[in-house]
């Protein structure tokens, strides 16, 4: 029996309401729906547990300027997951300071030393992971992430005070998600917008002179209605209620929300970057995420009905991980 430990500190960490928490979470419920018999997986808490009883232990978020990986090797094999390196990409946005440049190097050091396989969510962000990181390309897996199956066509209204018409943005404010352009689209559009995001709703509360937060400044709020954390089926019903989802990101690792919006029947406008069009395929249509003319075009005028390059499940992403379990006992 091949014994597998999956951090389980994304689920009660502050990423437990942000995008790895929720796929980890995910992962874990897909991997009891799909056959493993002669895997035993454990959700397991990587600071108080003695990690060398299993024979892979699997991590699962991996943050450049921050110790997240052991000196040593904790156990047979090592596996770690890697959404995204977006720090690495908008440096002048996400300084890392001497000490986290330091930490940086460690890390870098600690996953060609200790690290047997690398799991991350796209083509796109395997390609920045080996120019980064100096990683050989057959050591980094793409496994794709799904929409959750609460994510559906609903006819369910909730009491947010929403516009009776309005694009929707689901997700963190960070640099790369580009809330200034889409705000402006918007305007243009003359199109009301909702975001949903714990991020957006204390903007205000926040320095916006940090590095980090500073592409906020001077941002028009009017017609922007910022709902903060939204439950899952409450999310479900603002979603469907959407005329239009918009994913302006200037880069994703994924980009996850517009396949849920899709999955719920939603119109969805979708800026162009590499991961976009991994995920979505040729035959959507896509806006230039630096001009807002451009997006609020696609806002008028959004993607409907559209096949995906691939199909997207929770049992695939799971059932795709326990074969890279297995193969990496094989080495």
């Amino acid at each position: 029996m091949l014994k597998v430990a999956i951090d389980s500190g994304p689920l009660t960490s502050g990423h437990s309401v942000r995008g790895i928490g929720v796929n980890t979470r995910e992962l874990l419920e897909g991997l009891k729906s799909v056959s493993h018999e002669d895997i035993q997986i454990s959700a397991v808490d990587f600071t108080k547990e003695d990690l060398s009883k299993y024979d892979i232990v699997h991590y699962q978020y991996f943050r450049p300027f921050f110790k997240d990986l052991p000196f040593d090797k904790p156990s047979k094999k090592v596996i770690l997951t890697i959404h995204d390196l977006i720090p690495l990409i908008y440096p002048d946005h996400y300084s890392p300071g001497i000490s986290g440049a330091i930490r940086f190097a460690i890390n870098r050091y600690l996953i060609r030393k200790n690290v047997d396989a690398i799991i991350t969510i796209s083509e796109t962000s395997k390609k920045d992971i080996c120019r980064f990181l100096g990683v050989n390309p057959q050591k980094v897996h793409v496994i794709y992430l799904a929409p959750r199956p609460i994510f559906k066509k609903s006819d369910v209204k909730k009491s947010y005070d929403l516009p009776d018409r309005y694009a929707l943005y689901v997700g963190d404010v960070n640099y790369n998600k580009n809330i200034p352009i889409l705000v402006k689209a918007c305007k243009i559009a003359k199109m009301p917008l909702v975001i949903c995001g714990k991020q957006a709703k204390g903007i205000e509360e926040l320095d916006l002179n940090h590095p980090e937060l500073k592409h906020l400044k001077n941002i028009g709020w009017s017609g922007v209605t910022r709902l903060g954390f939204v439950p899952d089926e409450d999310l479900v019903a603002i979603y469907n209620l959407a005329k239009v989802y918009v994913q302006p990101s200037l880069y994703e690792g994924f980009g996850l929300p517009a396949l849920e919006a899709a999955a719920c029947g939603t119109p969805i406008a979708v800026a162009k970057s590499q991961c976009m069009v991994e995920v979505l395929g040729d035959d959507f249509s896509y806006c230039d995420p630096n001009d807002p003319k451009s997006m609020a075009e696609a806002i008028i005028n959004p993607n409907r009905n559209k096949k995906f390059p691939r199909d997207y499940s929770w049992e695939k992403t799971a059932d795709e991980t326990c074969q890279l379990y297995r193969d990496m006992m094989k080495d």
